[in-house]
């Protein structure tokens, strides 16, 4: 087995104990999983002695780390647009009372990077550190429609279409002819497509080149808000995307940094 190989399947492990989101038993990871029971025993062995998974002796389960808590929040600082972005996410939910949400396109999926919950908060799917689709959420679809053709055509390829809702976009096709009218409007929304009677309205973060940077929505329920209501909304959500890309200026992402090349 290569370095490689048994790198990937330890992360294959960790990936699934994350997935569970609370502390799990050996028997249920085993359950799951497609390795022998002696090969996810010694993953797991070996990820608690790294001290990236801890584990619970009187209870008998796995949870996550302290050591991958601290290199989530080191690439967290690095990475994601939260640190920059957080005053303005603040000012943001402080003048509009809803929910704020900051996400970035990760391998053709949605990474929610930061919340900020209305004083009354309603239940939803994404929280901060939680993997959504691109092509029925809001701040997806806002990233989507201004990434060039190339880029764009390559990300549509990896979408699952599955149909969440009955509004859910289920082909590449609509999904085309929605992010053309989200380019000309400049802005997108949610109408229950992910999640039935979560409505939002979502703006890109764009670099002055036009790059793709992240996107920011206000997210509200059917209940309490309409979209007509969040469409007011516009204009607060526009200037908080460009107060953040103003402030990204002097900011290098990982993408853009030089290359190390061997000597």
């Amino acid at each position: 087995m290569s370095g490689d190989g048994t790198v990937g399947k330890a992360l294959d492990v960790l990936d699934q104990v994350a997935e569970f989101g609370q502390p799990v038993r050996f028997a249920t990871l085993l359950a799951q999983s497609h390795f022998p029971k002696a090969t996810l025993y010694r993953f797991l062995q070996t990820l608690t002695s790294q001290g990236m998974l801890s584990y619970d002796p009187e209870r008998q389960t796995y949870s996550l780390g302290v050591r991958l808590v601290r290199l989530a929040h080191a690439a967290w600082a690095q990475s994601s647009l939260a640190p920059i972005a957080r005053p303005h996410l603040d000012r943001l939910s402080a003048d509009i009372d809803q929910t704020v949400h900051l996400a970035q396109l990760d391998n053709a999926q949605v990474l929610y990077v930061d919340k900020r919950n209305a004083a009354q908060p309603i239940e939803m799917f994404s929280d901060a550190g939680k993997v959504g689709p691109a092509y029925c959420t809001g701040v997806g679809k806002a990233m989507l429609a201004f990434l060039p053709g190339g880029d764009l055509e390559g990300v549509l390829a990896q979408q699952s279409f599955h149909r969440f809702t009955t509004n859910t976009y289920s082909t590449a096709d609509a999904l085309r002819a929605e992010l053309t009218n989200i380019r000309a409007r400049g802005y997108a929304f949610d109408r229950e497509e992910h999640e039935p009677g979560i409505i939002c309205i979502a703006q890109p973060i764009l670099a002055p080149g036009g790059r793709v940077l992240g996107a920011l929505s206000i997210t509200g329920s059917t209940r309490i808000i309409s979209l007509d209501q969040l469409e007011a909304l516009a204009p607060c959500l526009a200037r908080t995307a460009t107060a953040i890309a103003a402030d990204v200026q002097d900011w290098r992402f990982p993408d853009a940094m030089p290359q190390m090349t061997g000597t």
